[in-house]
């Protein structure tokens, strides 16, 4: 067994959403597949990798004890720890980049994670909306993986989201959740139909929304929602004849009886619950509630909020699905309208 110069290829990003220890393992993985660690290579202690590093001691053991669980490393006492078979191959490497960190995000990634199988190497980045973070990350990456699946919500500068996608060899591309226009060639994607769901959606809810008088989409100012949600939603309002507004900001918002309320953002969820309660409005009688996107507490808050939402863990299952049949097919998920006692 031989040392080996391993924190030269050996690193972990503090950008990554990925675990750490997931960061050690697939980067160590990556360096056996390229040749620069071999069989019987003496790899560092855990002291040696959580200084260097800059990781916890238990990140550095959970790492190797996956490596142990693989067939991969071996141990021996007052030896070290060192590789025993390099026959392991990820035969994917693939690079999430999500927009934000959510319940529905999180929903999408476990059910991915789930359904790609193992043997799977798998980056995780969160860029916040910020097209520059995105730009930059996609730039310096786009030759490091196999896949990429890629959520693209950007607060500015999304109009040149296209130039920077076409980057990416089309064969590697998964566009999720929304379609971009100018991306060129055969790629693969799972995606909403934003103006087409809520306007089904709601035209769904016609018969409990026909007891307000007024309907009201909050949709901030500062938003990553696709503009084709308030086209949607206007083009109902104004086939059925409803009193309609678009709203930027809930705060300074008085309620009044019968306006029935569709939020996008869990935050202003909140603040739209304190102000029912604060006005001793009835939600469901005086005031309605329809909540984009579907997550388990809204079952229960005030007894039921009405969705509309996409099947989020299918999203992520479809994405899956694309990559390991290696197929360009665009798939338009499921919209699904759940009435409970806010409408």
């Amino acid at each position: 067994m031989k040392p080996i110069k391993f924190f030269s290829f050996i690193k972990v990003d503090e950008y990554s959403a990925t675990p750490k220890y997931l960061q050690l393992t697939n980067s160590i993985l990556t360096a056996i597949e390229t040749g620069k660690i071999q069989k019987d290579d003496l790899l560092p202690s855990i002291n040696e990798l959580s200084y260097e590093l800059e990781i916890s001691r238990d990140t550095a053991e959970k790492g190797y004890k996956y490596l142990k669980k693989l067939g991969v490393l071996g141990s021996i006492p007052g030896k070290g720890y060192y590789i025993i078979s390099t026959d392991f191959r990820q035969t994917l490497k693939i690079c999430l980049l999500f927009n934000k960190l959510s319940s529905h995000k999180k929903i999408i990634y476990d059910s991915f994670i789930a359904a790609i199988g193992e043997n799977v190497a798998i980056d995780f980045y969160i860029y916040n909306n910020d097209f520059s973070l995105f730009k930059k990350l996609v730039t310096n990456k786009k030759d490091q993986y196999s896949h990429f699946v890629i959520i693209p919500h950007f607060i500015e500068g999304g109009e040149n989201a296209h130039e920077v996608i076409n980057l990416i060899p089309k064969e590697k591309l998964v566009l999720l959740d929304k379609k971009i226009p100018g991306v060129n060639g055969e790629y693969a994607a799972v995606y909403e139909n934003f103006e087409k769901d809520i306007y089904v959606s709601l035209d769904q809810a016609r018969e409990q929304l026909s007891k307000y008088n007024t309907i009201k989409l909050i949709f901030p100012k500062d938003s990553y929602f696709p503009k084709e949600i308030i086209k949607g939603f206007s083009r109902f309002c104004q086939q059925y004849a409803f009193t309609h507004k678009v709203i930027s900001c809930l705060t300074e918002e008085e309620l009044q009886e019968g306006v029935a309320y569709i939020n996008l953002m869990e935050n202003d969820l909140v603040v739209l619950i304190e102000k029912i309660i604060s006005s001793n409005f009835e939600i469901g009688k005086q005031i309605g509630v329809i909540s984009y996107n579907e997550i388990p507490l809204k079952k229960i808050i005030l007894n039921g909020i009405t969705t509309i939402s996409t099947d989020f863990k299918e999203m992520g299952t479809l994405a899956a699905q694309l990559i390991l049949e290696n197929s360009p097919r665009h798939v338009e998920v499921p919209f699904t309208l759940t009435l409970r006692n806010s409408l």
